[in-house]
Parts: structure tokens; C-alpha cells; sequence
């Protein structure tokens, strides 16, 4: 590589860098702060109208109001609000056919006159639909023809030429995610609801991944009765891996339960083992969960209370698995 492409460009001043960094920030804070005042019964109607819709929620804006459109649509289908973005200038060549009245528009524009979306307010109109209008301009073509308006003006851009959409798509994306919690909160949306819409995902994994999924159950759960020898205990906890056995009476109901961490601690103690039986080394009344429980909710128990294995039972407290944090790490639940 050349010297001249390793040096930085002409002019470059590393101080003045990192203060419009700093004022960068303080610019679109308070353009996201700013929104707070602006608040009122606009939003809270345009969250009930959205509630109310048949259709879709169909976002749309041009330039760096489309990139921010398109980031709104997306979080709000994936909140429960089903959503999608068209393009404004397709629109006017076809894409219009996308929109049915049973559907709302909500339209983002700062300056709020972009042609591409003046063009299709009288379309809409005629259509039928709602029109939310997300822009910085309460004067402009589509503050006036929208029936419902979200005010996302700002004071200036943090641009240093106040030129180049910076905090008033800050202030945009803001507004399009306070909409987004509104709604979901309103349609009573939970963490299992947004684990559907992410299957592929951490999130999708932890919130639906049961411990039926991964579970070791049958021949694979170590378990033996109270009048069990050490060495039989013993045989059976090398012979499944698990690091702990179960011991559990006649009708398998979960008894006690011993680890590789109970007999490290009977052996520093210097006890004879040889005479002793299941009964005599368990730790009696162990930590047991359902196996209809979440994956997630077995990794939170073996992290509350720092055991590395759990007893899995069903509705009457019968043994019927076994999970250690290796299998919840292979099944990436943690």
C-alpha cells in the first residue's frame, strides 16, 4: 500500500473529531427529548387507530425518511402489528395496488412536501385510508391532508451545515418505536409472542426451546433406590455422565439427589463410603422443575442457586428427565 493511503485525509483534526462526536450526541438527544412535549392526543390516536386497522400498517417515505420507514415497518411486525414498507416513487408506477382500504398509511417526511408522496396523498384519499403523518412540518401539504399528525420537527440537524438528515431521523426513529410499544402493549404482546416472530435467533431459542426438547429422560437419567450400595451409586453416575444421580423410591418420585460435588466434600471429611447406602449421602429434598418448564427458566434456576444439573419431574413429582448446563450450552440456551 502506498504511504499517501495510510495517512489520514487532509485537514484532519483528531480534537475537532471527537467534539462533533460529543455534540452530535447532545444535538439528537435533544431531539429525541424534545418529542416528550409534543406527545399528546395525535399519538394516542394514531396508536388507536393502528389498534383498530383490518388491514396492514403500510409505512412509506423517500430518501433517509424511507431507510427510517423501513426500520419502522419491520419492528412493528415484529411487535404485532402487522406492517410493511412500499416505496413511494413505485408506488406512483403500481405499487399502489398493494394498498386495499382496509389498510393505514403511515407516511414519514420531515420537510413533508417530497413529491413522491404529495403525488399519492390525493390517491389515498380517494381510497379511503387513514394517513398518519410522521413529519417535522405542521404546515406542509401532508400535515394538511393527514388525519392524524406526530410532530417530529427538531431545532436543527447535528449535521455541521444543517443540511444532511441527522437528528430529525433520530427524532423519527424514536417516534416510529414509541409507536411500536404503544401497540404492543396494547394488544397485550408478550416475550412468547416476539420469540414466534424470531425463532432463529437467541431470543427464539431461550423463549421456545422446553425442557421436554433437550431433556435426558429413560435409561439416560441416573437414578437409584435409597437402599442402593455406594459402589452401585457410583457405577450409576460414571455410566450416564450426568455428574449426579437421583434417588428415588418405589414410584420414582425424586427422594435426593447426589453430586460430584458431594462426594469431593465426603471425601475431604475422610468418611468411610464403602458401608454407606443412597439413603446415607444424598442431599435429601433436591431443587426439581417441571418438564413443561422453558429451557431459559432451568438455566436461570442453575444460575440462582450455582448447581450445574437439575431433576426434571412431571405433574405428580415423578422422575422423568434430567438437564445439566452442558446440554442448555449445545442447545445455545446459554
Amino acid at each position: 500500500m502506498p504511504l499517501e493511503a495510510s495517512l489520514p485525509p487532509s485537514g484532519f483534526d483528531r480534537v475537532r473529531a471527537l467534539q462533533l462526536a460529543r455534540e452530535t450526541f447532545d444535538i439528537e438527544a435533544e431531539a429525541v427529548l424534545g418529542l416528550k412535549q409534543r406527545v399528546g392526543d395525535s399519538f394516542a390516536s394514531a396508536v388507536q387507530v393502528m389498534l383498530d386497522v383490518r388491514g396492514r400498517v403500510v409505512v412509506m417515505g423517500m430518501g433517509k425518511s424511507g431507510h427510517v420507514g423501513r426500520k419502522v415497518a419491520a419492528t412493528l411486525a415484529s411487535t404485532g402489528t402487522p406492517a410493511m414498507f412500499v416505496h413511494p416513487a413505485e408506488a406512483s408506477h403500481g405499487d399502489l395496488g398493494m394498498i386495499k382500504p382496509v389498510d393505514l398509511v403511515l407516511l414519514i417526511s420531515n420537510g413533508g412536501e417530497s413529491d413522491e408522496i404529495t403525488a399519492i396523498l390525493p390517491v389515498l384519499k380517494r381510497l379511503g385510508t387513514p394517513i398518519v403523518a410522521m413529519t417535522g412540518n405542521l404546515k406542509s401539504s401532508l400535515a394538511q391532508h393527514a388525519d392524524f399528525v406526530l410532530d417530529c420537527g427538531v431545532a436543527k440537524e447535528a449535521c455541521p451545515l444543517n443540511l444532511a438528515p441527522t437528528a430529525s431521523t433520530t427524532a423519527q426513529l424514536a417516534m416510529g418505536d414509541a409507536l411500536a410499544v404503544a401497540l404492543l402493549d396494547a394488544r397485550g404482546f408478550k416475550a412468547e409472542d416476539f420469540a414466534r416472530s424470531h425463532p432463529g435467533g437467541a431470543l427464539g431459542r431461550k423463549l421456545l426451546t422446553h425442557l421436554s426438547d433437550l431433556m435426558r429422560s429413560g435409561d439416560a437419567v441416573p437414578r437409584v433406590l435409597p437402599d442402593a450400595s455406594f459402589p452401585t451409586l457410583m457405577r450409576e453416575m460414571s455410566a450416564k455422565g450426568l455428574g449426579a444421580s437421583a434417588v428415588v423410591d418405589d414410584a420414582g418420585r425424586v427422594l435426593g439427589i447426589f453430586t460430584d460435588g458431594d462426594l469431593r466434600r465426603l471425601i475431604e471429611k475422610g468418611i468411610d463410603l464403602r458401608a454407606m447406602k443412597a439413603r446415607d449421602v444424598m442431599h435429601p429434598g433436591p431443587r426439581t422443575i417441571r418438564k413443561d418448564a422453558l429451557a431459559a427458566e432451568a438455566a436461570q434456576m442453575m444460575e440462582q442457586y450455582r448447581i450445574t444439573s437439575v431433576l426434571v419431574v412431571d405433574a405428580d413429582g415423578i422422575l422423568c428427565g434430567a438437564i445439566n448446563s452442558n446440554d442448555l450450552m449445545r442447545a445455545k440456551v446459554i
